[in-house]
């Protein structure tokens, strides 16, 4: 790549798919995306700081539920994944991705410790006529802000030597309608050569390239996608405690809006918010709103309403076995199905059932889950206290022994026709008993 054109020379490589592309972080967003660009017909080295990740990519295995193994196995057995924990290898790199998580912190902050960490890595290594991606969903103003002073350190400029874009990720786990390649793809770029470059490397990937004016932009376009979610699932989680209050069926009422062919998008109520995207990324926006001294009042007033559902679901499981088994909830043992954070998938970051778990022992009941997707509670920061639990076996015989099963997560492959035949109680969140056109006699929902 000679320096006297880096532009030039990268467009190139991009268009030619002679260029090698760099993943970093291999996650639900990371890994599929390397996969994607492997069969693209590039060369991909996926960096991870986990080793188990990489050997079991060596391996030609998969850890997350949603790759098939045979994709990577594939990548690999063609010679065009490289797994590794060697950031030094970033150097060989044309493009660079960063797919890294960006949490919040305990007073529900930004915390951009994996981007800033990432960046200051590939400074280190960074040369003329590279494209720097970042698609972890964060604030308007990160990339230009916060990632682009960091490469600089390099002495490189960017936009001269380097070139630095967004492009949100918008992976949906266990959504079998939409996959990577067939989800249009948001890119930008600090300036027009920039811009070129995420639009030619990222059209060489996936279906549908969508391209907008700034950085800037494309992170709002991802925080308005979240926020829109958040907003609306709280507005019918409110509504699904004011209805029911009311006697009216809440599941119902939606079913029947929905046919309006106009105006109307559903969502559905659940026993609060989980995943990495909807419970966290709005409130990026609300503490970036602060530096202009303006209110995010719908966002928090969202964020208030799916943070206090778990409760709810709670109490109503406690005034349900009182009234109805005559049990208290201090005395009762509680069958959570579903630990993932959503159905079909073993994603358990932010899931409700943690919170549901917590605050059925806080009042003295017993419990146990079950997830055909999750054998065992994997370490989490929040939750440290559950790490280590198995999921139980799910039959007639272990169903008499809990006074109450608390459907969480509606997995498709949980036997709901046994639950709904076998349980005592049945306290449902997701109307998964009802809408199989099942037995409702002993099933609440909530």
């Amino acid at each position: 790549m000679t320096a006297a054109d880096p532009f030039a020379s990268l467009l190139s490589r991009i268009v030619s798919r002679t260029a090698t592309a760099g993943v970093v972080g291999l996650g639900y967003v990371g890994l599929p995306l390397a996969l994607a660009i492997v069969r693209a017909g590039f060369f991909v080295k996926g960096f991870d700081i986990d080793a188990d990740k990489v050997s079991q990519l060596e391996a030609g295995q998969s850890y997350l539920g949603t790759v098939q193994p045979a994709h990577v196995a594939d990548a690999m057995a063609i010679g065009r994944l490289q797994p590794t924990a060697d950031f030094a290898l970033l150097a060989d790199c044309d493009v660079v991705i960063i797919c890294v998580p960006t949490p919040l912190t305990r007073h529900r902050e930004p915390d951009l410790r994996f981007i800033e960490e990432t960046g200051r890595e590939i400074a280190l290594r960074l040369r003329p006529g590279q494209l720097v991606a970042l698609e972890s969903t964060t604030y308007p103003g990160t990339t230009d802000e916060v990632l682009r002073p960091l490469l600089e350190t390099s002495g490189l400029r960017c936009g001269v030597d380097f070139y630095l874009g967004f492009s949100p990720e918008r992976e949906d786990p266990g959504n079998p309608q939409f996959e990577t390649v067939t989800i249009p793809k948001v890119v930008a770029g600090d300036g027009a050569q920039a811009l070129e470059l995420m639009t030619a490397f990222y059209a060489a990937v996936v279906k549908q390239v969508v391209p907008v004016s700034t950085n800037a932009t494309a992170e709002a376009s991802k925080i308005t996608e979240n926020i829109f979610r958040a907003v609306n699932i709280a507005l019918v989680n409110e509504l699904k405690v004011v209805f029911d209050a009311m006697g009216i069926n809440i599941w119902e009422v939606i079913d029947a809006a929905k046919t309006k062919p106009f105006g109307y998008m559903p969502f559905y109520p659940g026993p609060g918010l989980g995943g990495h995207c909807i419970p966290i990324d709005p409130f990026y926006l609300t503490w970036k709103s602060r530096e202009f001294g303006l209110p995010t009042r719908f966002i928090e007033l969202a964020g208030e309403i799916n943070s206090a559902m778990p409760r709810h679901v709670v109490e109503r499981l406690a005034e349900t076995l009182d009234r109805r088994r005559g049990v208290a909830l201090s005395r009762a043992k509680v069958l959570v199905i579903g630990l993932a954070y959503k159905k079909n998938v073993s994603d358990v970051r932010e899931s409700p059932s943690f919170r549901l778990i917590e605050l059925i022992e806080e009042r003295g009941g017993a419990t146990a889950f079950h997830d055909p997707h999750v054998s065992e509670v994997p370490p989490t920061r929040e939750h440290a206290a559950l790490a280590g639990r198995r999921s139980v076996a799910l039959d007639a015989d272990t169903l008499k022994t809990f006074d109450a099963v608390l459907i969480s997560t509606d997995h498709d492959a949980v036997d709901y026709e046994l639950i709904a035949r076998e349980a005592h109680l049945v306290i449902d969140t997701r109307n998964a008993i009802a809408r199989r056109g099942l037995s409702t006699q002993n099933t609440v929902m909530a």
